[in-house]
């Protein structure tokens, strides 16, 4: 039989798949000769070099060395299983030929197979698999402690590292003061847990330090954080922030995408962007918003500013701007609605308005109402916005309704205020007010006073914006009992008043007040013909009138302009016979900023009562001096024209001058000051015998206005004279 080579010279690779064949149970015979001349142990397979060894063994066949016969084409085809044409039948089983005998291979011994860990006995007698066996913990059994937590209680002091901030490269674009308010690494104080939170900062920084540098226009800025171990000092480790800003952006070509405005120029006006500009988000957010401001304000109430697109080039270091703006309807005030649970119906919103219908809308004058409507305090909630009608007019504009969504609050306050000052001591005041018991705004005012020289009750109606915006229309019905140092009475009063008064959210250049009292008094006076002090009964009927100019910059605490007083009251006496006569007095009082902390504030205030002789005026309609919103220093009615027995008499005139310096940090305030006056017998004011006060008081300024604490001594004491003043209430003294 001729001999078959199956192999290619030079590819050793495929006697090497033959052998491998060969080495299955179809050759065992074969198969065991080669493994056992290769591995030189029967039974196991061919060694880590079997390539090297089949290798050397074509060399020797090659050479005729190689005496062992190759296997036969048709043994070999002979040894292959038949295959069934059938593709869907299942595999025969192929039973090996016959071999001749074999030196013994020796058996490998079975490997047990693996048994589920649940059936798998334990380990050992810890019960080690019978634990990992066992069902898991519930997540409600953990102890949740953080490990910093358990590491406190376990350890007598924390680990700490403290460690240094260092930053380059943004002091140069201005932006270091920035950086450090905001940075992480300056918000941990110096000092962290452990090496990677100290990381975990800079990296972050270096976030920041990108932003804040792209913010101004850098778009190229890097930065890089790194730290470093700093042995000598108290802080062991450095960590430094290198930011590399790059070259500036600039505005190039700017682009407003808006239909046309009523004026054409209301948008170019109002957005202050120019090319060549820095790239700045401050000022380019800030542009954008005075656009989005400045539309509502000129007739757009639903103008809307859309998102801006940058296009950077980066060879020339600009970018292209465009911003799209929707301006909507150009339109005027239409009629007013409301929603929810009604305060106010739309007749009475219409009061509190400070525009007409057909004004052009206006958002600031929208915004005055809503805050018009808070100042009430009859709401809960409460809303206004513009709502389209599609009415048009004549001008092509549209007329858009205000829709007032309403909520009632609780209408009943309990309120309560206390002072204190020398010669006057303790004064207390309670009251209770229902500020709409008689819709719209109609409120129940009821108040008692109780002090060491006051104690009293009243009762006011008050209509609130009646008919006007801050006009107001009071009845007032009083009782009141007096034990002054001048005089003590018995006192009750009837009067109204109309008023057009200032307020927190409206202060007007121009206020007014006028009215009718009725009074009827007992007091005692001391009557200078007689010299005896005796009790007598008056009745008075007053029309008083006031008018106020205000110039100043705040109603509360002003601290630049003017306000001038006048008060100017006739009345008519009746004691035994009608004695009319008018009593006078005009109030001026300047704020002048010396720097942004210190303000010199002044007053002059003068009085006079023209018509009638001092002893036939009721004491309580006499002029007084003294106190703490009159001449510091002195006590309550103190000053003036005594009476033989020693008491403040009063006068028909007086003069008061006041100048202090009100220096302000924060919430806190010292305020030296001076003051001056006197009560004179005559009806027109002297500027003789004046006395004088000084002091120092503190401030403590509130959400509602300053708190103030005044502590004030007379100049050249008299004999009677209080040595020390203490004056305690809200509000400036002017």
């Amino acid at each position: 039989m001729a001999r078959s080579h199956w192999e290619v010279r030079g590819i050793p690779g495929v006697r090497l798949l033959i052998l491998l064949l060969a080495s299955s149970a179809l050759v065992p015979q074969v198969a065991g000769a080669q493994i056992q001349g290769a591995a030189g142990k029967p039974g196991q397979g061919a060694p880590a070099d079997e390539p090297d060894t089949l290798k050397r063994e074509a060399e020797r066949q090659a050479e005729g060395q190689d005496e062992k016969p190759i296997v036969p084409d048709a043994e070999f085809s002979e040894a292959l299983p038949q295959l069934s044409d059938d593709m869907d039948a299942p595999l025969e089983t192929m039973t090996p030929p016959a071999q001749t005998p074999a030196e013994p291979v020796e058996p490998i011994e079975p490997v047990a197979p693996v048994e589920p860990i649940e059936d798998a006995p334990p380990f050992d007698a810890t019960g080690a698999e019978a634990e990992i066996a066992a069902p898991l913990t519930p997540l409600s059994a953990f102890d949740t402690t953080p490990i910093a937590e358990v590491a406190a209680v376990n350890d007598e002091a924390a680990v700490e590292i403290r460690y240094a901030t260092r930053v380059t490269g943004l002091d140069e674009v201005g932006l270091e003061d920035r950086f450090r308010d905001l940075s992480a690494l300056e918000d941990g104080d110096g000092v962290a847990a452990n090496a990677a939170i100290i990381g975990a900062r800079a990296r972050e920084d270096e976030g920041l330090a990108v932003r804040l540098m792209k913010s101004l226009g850098y778009y190229d800025a890097t930065a890089i954080s790194t730290i470093d171990q700093t042995p000598q000092g108290d802080r062991p480790v450095t960590a430094t922030v290198a930011a590399v800003p790059g070259p500036l952006y600039k505005l190039g070509a700017i682009r407003i995408d808006a239909d046309p405005t009523v004026p054409p120029n209301l948008i170019a006006d109002n957005f202050k962007l120019r090319t060549g500009e820095p790239i700045d988000a401050v000022r380019v957010q800030a542009a954008e918003a005075a656009i989005s401001v400045a539309l509502p304000q000129n007739g757009y109430p639903f103008a809307q500013v859309g998102q801006r697109d940058i296009l950077l080039d980066e060879t020339t270091r600009t970018g292209d701007y465009t911003l799209p703006v929707t301006i909507g309807p150009r339109a005027r005030f239409g009629g007013i609605r409301t929603e929810g649970d009604a305060v106010f119906t739309p007749d009475h919103i219409d009061v509190l308005t400070r525009f007409d219908r057909t004004d052009l809308y206006d958002s600031r004058k929208v915004d005055d109402l809503r805050d018009a409507l808070i100042a009430t305090s009859l709401f809960s909630t409460v809303s206004v916005e513009p709502v389209k009608t599609g009415e048009v007019a004549a001008d092509g504009t549209e007329a858009v309704d205000l829709l007032v969504r309403q909520s009632k609050g609780p209408a009943r306050t309990l309120a309560a205020e206390a002072g204190y000052s020398t010669g006057q001591g303790l004064r207390a005041e309670v009251s209770w007010t229902h500020r709409n018991l008689f819709p719209p705004e109609g409120a129940l005012i009821l108040t008692g006073v109780a002090g060491t020289q006051e104690q009293g009750a009243s009762a006011t109606f008050r209509r609130s914006n009646a008919g006007r915006r801050d006009k107001t229309f009071q009845i007032i019905a009083s009782a009141l009992r007096s034990d002054l140092e001048a005089f003590t009475g018995l006192t009750g009063t009837l009067a109204a008043r109309v008023s057009y008064d200032s307020t927190p959210i409206w202060q007007k250049k121009l206020t007014y007040a006028y009215g009718v009292e009725l009074v009827g008094t007992s007091e005692d006076r001391f009557d200078l013909s007689k010299g005896v002090r005796e009790r007598g009964t008056y009745f008075i009927a007053a029309l008083p009138l006031f008018a106020g100019w205000d110039q100043s910059d705040d109603l509360l605490n002003p601290t630049r302009g003017w306000r001038v007083k006048l008060n100017v009251s006739p009345e008519t006496s009746v004691r035994g016979a009608a004695r009319p006569y008018a009593r006078a007095m005009v109030e001026g009082t300047a704020y002048y900023p010396v720097t942004d902390s210190i303000v010199v504030a002044g007053r002059a205030r003068f009085g006079t009562i023209q018509g009638i002789e001092r002893n036939d005026l009721a004491p309580s309609r006499r002029y007084y001096a003294g106190g703490g919103g009159s001449v510091r220093g002195f006590g309550y009615q103190e000053l003036g024209p005594r009476a033989p027995d020693g008491k403040p008499i009063g006068g028909r005139s007086f003069n008061e001058f006041a100048i202090e310096a009100r220096y302000r940090f924060g919430n806190f305030g010292i305020v030296p000051f001076v003051d001056a006056g006197q009560v004179y017998e005559e009806s027109t004011p002297q500027l003789s015998r004046i006395r004088f006060g000084a002091g120092i008081g503190g401030r403590f300024y509130t959400n509602f206005g300053p708190l103030r604490v005044d502590v004030a001594t007379p100049i050249a004491k008299k004999p009677g004279e209080s040595r020390v003043a203490l004056y305690i209430s809200i509000g400036q003294a002017f």
